[in-house]
């Protein structure tokens, strides 16, 4: 079979050859009763995540999986917002009660290693951004519940060679995607495409189900992200999650450079990403329109120049960085 690569990170290259980490983590042996407290669930999942798979499991470890985050669900802290609502009745800041697919398609827009990418896009976001593309589905509530048999049928006639979970954002999207997989059985990589303000419980639910972490880096400073996205203690969760998604799969990391934004974001992420994580890929994106409420913001009411976009650009070669050209 013809071998895709996709992004290194810490080395690793993932390839079309390896098998999809979901189908391993759904032989993995995980012993567990539906009335265990959530201690005990995380207890057996840090154990189950040392076992080697087996033929017929009984339940695994993707079974616990969904249990624990059935249980967040009831007291939801998917996101570092940690609303702990009960979303079977209310929905938190990302307004997301039941997974709303707004769409769905083969996406040949994503990285070259990526394409065609089946892309899944959910209605809802954990960030309200200014500037948002997405608005009309991050900042409403489109599309419908699609029931999770139904969409792993999707996914299973799709001919892409990934599947890109995205949105919005994906975070509140988590116990559907995990009952997607429990009735998926095709072997493409998946993708998480995130803004990773996500809790540590998230990324541990992710944790041998996602092989190729596709992320939004947006600011270095936590006073941009608290003014243009509503984003409070921004750097230190994005950072630390960057730090533990390098070390579950491979990372290609997205910096869209915004205008006025290089010294007090750009650079300091260029720099971030070299000393933390420097085996992942990095798409400098010069696409940003001032979309959505820019306008009402003086700064970002305007396109980048090239001389915004060659900085970055220069900074990143100059520190090593491995760049999506």
């Amino acid at each position: 079979m013809k071998q895709r690569r996709a992004a290194t990170s810490s080395g690793k290259r993932w390839t079309m050859t390896d098998r999809a980490r979901y189908l391993q983590c759904k032989h993995i042996p995980a012993r567990f009763n539906n009335d265990d407290t959530v201690e005990m669930l995380w207890q057996e999942h840090g154990s189950a995540l040392k076992r080697q798979p087996v033929e017929q499991p009984g339940r695994s470890l993707l079974d616990l999986k969904i249990e624990i985050a059935r249980r967040i669900y009831h007291d939801c802290h998917f996101c570092e917002r940690g609303c702990h609502v009960d979303r079977s009745s209310n929905t938190g800041y990302c307004d997301v009660r039941d997974a709303a697919v707004a769409s769905e398609f083969l996406h040949h827009g994503e990285e070259s290693m990526l394409v065609p990418s089946h892309t899944i896009f959910f209605s809802g976001c954990t960030f309200t951004c200014v500037f948002c593309q997405n608005w009309d589905i991050s900042q409403r509530q489109r599309g419908m519940y699609v029931r999770p048999e139904r969409m792993a049928a999707v996914i299973e006639q799709r001919d892409g060679v990934n599947v890109n979970w995205v949105g919005g954002d994906p975070t509140p999207n988590l116990p559907y995607i995990l009952m997607v997989l429990r009735a998926c059985s095709r072997d493409v990589p998946q993708v998480w495409n995130s803004n990773m303000y996500c809790s540590v419980e998230t990324l541990q639910l992710l944790d041998g189900i996602i092989d190729i972490y596709l992320t939004d880096f947006k600011y270095g400073s936590d006073t941009c992200a608290a003014e243009l996205s509503d984003a409070p203690g921004y750097w230190d969760v994005v950072t630390r999650n960057h730090c533990i998604a390098d070390g579950q799969g491979d990372l290609v990391v997205r910096h869209l450079v915004m205008p006025n934004h290089v010294e007090c974001c750009s650079l300091p992420i260029m720099d971030w990403l070299a000393e933390h994580v420097p085996g992942a890929t990095v798409n400098v994106m010069d696409q940003y329109r001032p979309c959505y409420q820019a306008g009402e913001h003086p700064g970002i009411d305007r396109r980048i120049t090239r001389e915004e976009y060659r900085r970055v650009i220069e900074h990143a070669h100059r520190l090593g960085l491995t760049l999506v050209e």
